[in-house]
């Protein structure tokens, strides 16, 4: 028999924290099913949430269970769900879509523009257990452990990104060494790219950077000249595809010198406010942007799950573990600076 109530991780009051609360254990819908977590992941978005930046107090209601990344296995399936098993390990597309928008009937799922999210609008995974949309779930292969599976979420949005443009035999400069940077490098690399160079000031980063994909080129950008690296590499027009994930307007600007005439920028960092840009250089080089917002539905997860299956190595990006219940450590350390991906682990 399960209890009818559960550990969670909530955002209880407007103010900075998280607290762990006993919450009813869901009721799931006929179309939902019922995850038991085993793996959560912590989310730059889950320390806005606990830092509650102006962001986060005018987006996320209170009392609010938080967190998005997981992994875990079904334990509940509603009356009107098929093809999944109790027992099913699984992770899950933590966005929740309509059905009646344009881009929901054209098939772009991930485009909806009244997409609610687990852990921001509806109540998340920091749990023992999840309540999710059939629709949502994303059945894990043998092969996938949950501490993977806890972080697909994330990858997505580095696949995503990096796969927005043609990546074989091409050039590549990342701005910012993020985790999702980190792993953006890594499917470049994956998928073909010749030149991988990532650029940081952090240099506890960069070092996880190379630590997780030898083979990119690490670049201090306090304490390195990028045009010079460029020579080192033998680049005399520059690079052929930008992946800005830093959310840094500098990175921007030293992105679009970089990059060759005709180049493309694909960007997931998120500048803090409204930033100026000399619009006329991209203009003058016929730079290609593109705006990239969490994962394909469900192209992505079928990309980045065959890449896995294929060689596609990010489980060093996981720097630490700690037990749900010693929440804030993980919290700390992801605030650091110092680490990289972070997960909790609840059973």
């Amino acid at each position: 028999m399960r209890p009818n109530t559960m550990k969670a991780l909530e955002k209880s009051k407007p103010s900075e924290g998280l607290w762990m609360v006993q919450a009813p254990i869901p009721e799931i819908a006929p179309d939902e099913v019922l995850i038991r977590i085993t793996r959560t992941g912590i989310c730059g978005t889950d320390i806005h949430i606990w830092n509650w930046d102006d962001w986060a107090a005018h987006t996320v209601p209170c009392p609010m269970i938080t967190g998005h990344e997981f992994a875990g296995e079904i334990v509940e399936i509603g009356r009107d769900v098929s093809g999944l098993r109790l027992g099913q390990r699984c992770s899950g597309e933590g966005h929740l879509i309509g059905t009646s928008s344009r881009q929901i009937r054209a098939g772009k799922f991930h485009l909806d523009p009244g997409t609610r999210g687990i852990g921001v609008n509806e109540q998340g995974a920091f749990a023992q257990y999840l309540k999710l949309p059939a629709f949502n779930v994303i059945p894990l292969p043998d092969d996938i452990s949950d501490d993977i599976g806890a972080i697909l979420d994330p990858l997505g949005n580095a696949v995503h990104t990096a796969l927005s443009f043609d990546l074989l035999g091409e050039d590549v400069l990342i701005t910012g060494a993020g985790p999702i940077g980190i792993m953006a490098a890594a499917v470049a690399r994956h998928a073909g790219a010749r030149h991988v160079v990532i650029t940081d000031i952090n240099p506890d980063r960069l070092t996880l950077a190379q630590h997780v994909v030898p083979t990119l080129r690490p670049v201090n950008v306090a304490a390195e000249d990028l045009q010079d690296v460029a020579t080192e590499l033998g680049l005399k027009e520059g690079f052929d595809v930008g992946l800005e994930m830093s959310g840094n307007q500098a990175a921007l600007d030293q992105m679009i010198e970089a990059l060759v005439m005709g180049g493309k920028i694909a960007m997931l960092g998120i500048p803090p406010g409204k930033s100026p840009v000399d619009w006329s250089r991209i203009v003058f080089k016929a730079i290609t942007l593109k705006g990239v917002y969490g994962r394909e539905m469900f192209e992505t997860w079928y990309k980045m799950i065959a890449m896995l299956q294929n060689g596609l190595d990010v489980s060093r990006v996981i720097t630490h573990h700690f037990d749900a219940d010693d929440f804030a450590s993980g919290f700390a350390a992801m605030k650091s600076g110092h680490s990289g991906k972070v997960v909790l682990k609840w059973t």
